[in-house]
């Protein structure tokens, strides 16, 4: 009876485990663009910590990280990050308010501008959204993704950091099992 109760115990852990990161495609099939109305796109989501933001852009838009000041302002001289490569996903590292605008300031005056709040997610790590890496033309560049991937996607399913939570969560049940064996 006891070795049934450890294999459910131990099946039910591993059944409440759940942790994933999320890549969201900016505009969806518009991608970052004058045209995409970005207020709607990002009314229903939800954005946690280890999410990233997939910006696919000409090159001659630009997108530029900022203040909220100068998101208010769309004051492009003097942007946190300045993305310029036109495939670029941008990792979502801690929770608090991000701010993204058109390099191009008509543009964002015509409201090609993006304010995400990130959650925080005790469930994931940071380094579960893809790195980025410095390059020689921007301050900031990222790795390749594939301009083809229009939808929302799964980047990781978290194994590898959720693998301590998932053996703290075991060592749990079995010293529970354990301590109910002791007690017959």
């Amino acid at each position: 009876m006891e070795k049934v109760l450890l294999v459910y115990s131990l099946l039910f852990a591993f059944a409440v485990i759940t942790c994933s990161a999320t890549t969201y495609t900016v505009g969806d099939s518009s991608g970052w663009d004058i045209s995409t109305n970005l207020d709607t796109w990002v009314a229903d989501k939800k954005f946690k910590v280890g999410d990233a933001l997939l910006f696919l852009y000409s090159s001659a838009n630009g997108l530029d990280e900022v203040t909220r000041e100068d998101f208010n302002t769309c004051n492009t001289t003097n942007p946190l990050t300045n993305y310029v490569n036109g495939n670029t996903t941008v990792p979502l590292t801690k929770a608090g308010d991000r701010y993204f605008v058109c390099g191009n300031k008509l543009y964002c005056l015509g409201g090609m501008k993006l304010h995400v709040h990130v959650e925080d997610d005790k469930s994931l790590s940071p380094t579960l959204a893809p790195a980025s890496a410095a390059g020689p033309n921007q301050r900031t560049t990222t790795l390749a993704q594939s301009p083809s991937s229009k939808k929302n996607t799964h980047v990781s399913k978290g194994v590898v950091n959720c693998a301590r939570d998932a053996l703290q969560l075991v060592y749990i049940v079995l010293m529970v099992t354990v301590y109910g064996m002791l007690q017959n």
